[in-house]
C-alpha cells in the first residue's frame, strides 16, 4: 500500500502525495522556552522524528523546520520572576531543550529557527495583510479580522457564528469580532520591545510561525505538525493569515499527536503530576522512555503510568536479551545482511508504518519477530548450520532496521543493561513481599484468576516470580 495519512483539514486518511516529486518540506511547532519540556512535549517530538526517519527511509528528501518560541508572555513572565533577562533564559531552556531530546534519541530538525531572528519579516506580513484587507490598527496594535477570511475555522472544523471568547482568547474590547487575534501588542513598560510602524512592540504568538515557514519551505508546504492543543487557535489563526498574506495552500497535510496524561489525569502543577521529561529519566532509561511514548497510535490519548512503562521496560529487556544471544552466537551485527531480508516481516512492518504511522501496530510485529527469533535459538543444539546462522543474521538486521526507523535498540546489548542498571526506577520490596503473600493465599484457595491478576501486575513493575518447592522468589526483569 501507499504511505498514508490522516489529514486534520479533510478529515480522513489519505495517500500522502508530495508538492515535488522526491522532497517533502515539514513544518512542526516547537516549544516555547520558559520551562523544562515535558513528557507531553517528549511525545510530540518523537512522533515528528519518527515521521522524518521513515520519510528518508522511503527515499525522500526531507527538509524539517521546527522552531523556538524566544519571545513570549510567559518568558517574560518567568525572566521577570527569576531576575533573568529574556534572552538569557530563553538560551537556559533551548539548551536544556536539547539535552532532553538527545537523550530521548530525538535528530534535531534541518533548519530551528527562534522568533526574535524573524521579526522583520513578522513586520513585512502584517503590512501585507493592512494593505490587503485583512488586518486593522487599533492605537498601536493591530488585529487580523477573522470576517475578513471567509475560509476561518476550515481547519478546525469550526464555525465563526458559534465561536466565542474564552479561557483560551484573549477579551479585548479594541477587537472587532471576539475571535479576531493580535499581530502587533504595543509594548508594556521594562517588557522586550521592537520599532515597527504601529510603535514598539512585539509580535503576537500565531504570527512567528506563518513567517518562519514561508521563509523556509515557502507559501505551500507538505506537512503541519503539532500537539492537538494546538489545533485551535495556533493552526488555525496560523493558516487564515498564512493564506491570506502569502497566497497559496500553505500546509496540504495537518498532522496532530494526541495529548499525554499522567495516571488518568490531564497534567497540572497544581495537581502534582507535571512530569518533565528530566524528571522521568532519573526513574526510567531514555530508550524505555521513548518505547512507551510510541507504544500507541500517535493520534490517541497516551496515559503515563509507572506500571505501564514498566511493562514496556521488560519488553524491551526481552528485545535486548535477544540481541545478546544473538550477539554471542553469530558475533557482531554488521552494516549489511548475510542473507537478503525474508520479506514477510519488513513487508508487514511497512504496512504497518504506511497506515498512519501506526507505530504500535509496527512494535508489537518486533516483539513477535523476537518471539520468533528466541524458537529458533532454543531449538538449537550447538552452533547453527550456514542456512540458520544466515537466516538470523538476517532476521537481526531487519530487527535493527525497524528499530533504526523508530529510534530504539541501536545500542549494544551491554551498554543497555549497564545503563538500565544505573537508571532502574526504586522498588518498594514490601510491597512486592505483601503482593506475593497475597498471590500464595490465592493459590492456596485455588483462586487461579486471583493468582494471575497478581502475577500480572508484579510483570508490570519489572518484577519476575519464580515458583519453586521452597516457596516463591522474585527478582527485577533487567
Amino acid at each position: 500500500m501507499s504511505f498514508e495519512l490522516y489529514n486534520t483539514a479533510t478529515r480522513t486518511q489519505e495517500e500522502f502525495i508530495p508538492l515535488e516529486a522526491g522532497k517533502v518540506g515539514i513544518y512542526v511547532c516547537g516549544v516555547t522556552v520558559y520551562d523544562y519540556c515535558h513528557i507531553g512535549h517528549g511525545r510530540s517530538a518523537i512522533v515528528f522524528d519518527v515521521l522524518v526517519r521513515y520519510l528518508r527511509t522511503k527515499g525522500y528528501q526531507v527538509t524539517y523546520v521546527r522552531n523556538f518560541t524566544d519571545i513570549d508572555d510567559k518568558i517574560i513572565d518567568r525572566a521577570r520572576l527569576t531576575g533573568k533577562e529574556t534572552g538569557a533564559l530563553a538560551q537556559e531552556f533551548i539548551d536544556a531543550f536539547y539535552e532532553d531530546m538527545g537523550r530521548l534519541g530525538v535528530l534535531q530538525a534541518d533548519v530551528e529557527p527562534r522568533a526574535t531572528q524573524h521579526i522583520d519579516g513578522m513586520i513585512d506580513m502584517i503590512r501585507v495583510l493592512l494593505e490587503r484587507g485583512y488586518a486593522y490598527a487599533e492605537g498601536t496594535d493591530v488585529y487580523f479580522s477573522v470576517q475578513a477570511y471567509k475560509g476561518y475555522g476550515g481547519l478546525s472544523g469550526r464555525k465563526l457564528g458559534d465561536m466565542k471568547a474564552g479561557s483560551r482568547i484573549a477579551v479585548d474590547e479594541h477587537k472587532r469580532h471576539p475571535m479576531d487575534f493580535v499581530l502587533w501588542k504595543a509594548a508594556k513598560p521594562g517588557e522586550p520591545q521592537w520599532s515597527s510602524p504601529w510603535g514598539p512592540g512585539r509580535p503576537g504568538w500565531h504570527l512567528e510561525c506563518s513567517v518562519m515557514s514561508n521563509r523556509y519551505l515557502g507559501p505551500t508546504f507538505d506537512i503541519h505538525g503539532g500537539g492537538k492543543d494546538l489545533l485551535f487557535p495556533h493552526h488555525e489563526n496560523e493558516r487564515a493569515q498564512s493564506i491570506c498574506a502569502n497566497g497559496g495552500g500553505f500546509a496540504r497535510y495537518w498532522v496532530h499527536n494526541g495529548f499525554v496524561t499522567v495516571e488518568s489525569e490531564k497534567m497540572s502543577k497544581s495537581l502534582g503530576n507535571f512530569l518533565t521529561i528530566r524528571d522521568a529519566l532519573k526513574e526510567y532509561h531514555p530508550e524505555v522512555l521513548r518505547l512507551f511514548l510510541l507504544s500507541k497510535h500517535y493520534r490517541g490519548p497516551l496515559d503515563f503510568s509507572r506500571s505501564d512503562v514498566l511493562g514496556l521496560q521488560s519488553g524491551l529487556v526481552r528485545i535486548y536479551r535477544t540481541l545478546q544471544r544473538l550477539e554471542d552466537l553469530l558475533g557482531r551485527s554488521s552494516e549489511t545482511p548475510a542473507a537478503p531480508s525474508s520479506a514477510p516481516f519488513t513487508e508487514r512492518f511497512t504496512e504497518m508504518m504506511d497506515d498512519d504511522l501506526n507505530t504500535g501496530g509496527a512494535l508489537g510485529l518486533i516483539f513477535e519477530k523476537v518471539r520468533e527469533i528466541n524458537r529458533v535459538m532454543d531449538g538449537l543444539n550447538g552452533s547453527p548450520d550456514e542456512a540458520t546462522g544466515m537466516a538470523l543474521n538476517s532476521d537481526r538486521f531487519q530487527l535493527l532496521e525497524a528499530g533504526r526507523i523508530l529510534g530504539l535498540f541501536q545500542g549494544r546489548p551491554a551498554d543497555f543493561f549497564a545503563a538500565l542498571t544505573e537508571s532502574a526506577a526504586p522498588i518498594d520490596a514490601q510491597e512486592i513481599e505483601g503482593l506475593i503473600e497475597q498471590r500464595a493465599l490465592a493459590r492456596s484457595q485455588k483462586d487461579w484468576t486471583t493468582s494471575d491478576d497478581i502475577r500480572d501486575r508484579l510483570k508490570g513493575m519489572g518484577v519476575v516470580l519464580e515458583d519453586g518447592p521452597k516457596g516463591t522468589t522474585w527478582r527485577l526483569d533487567v
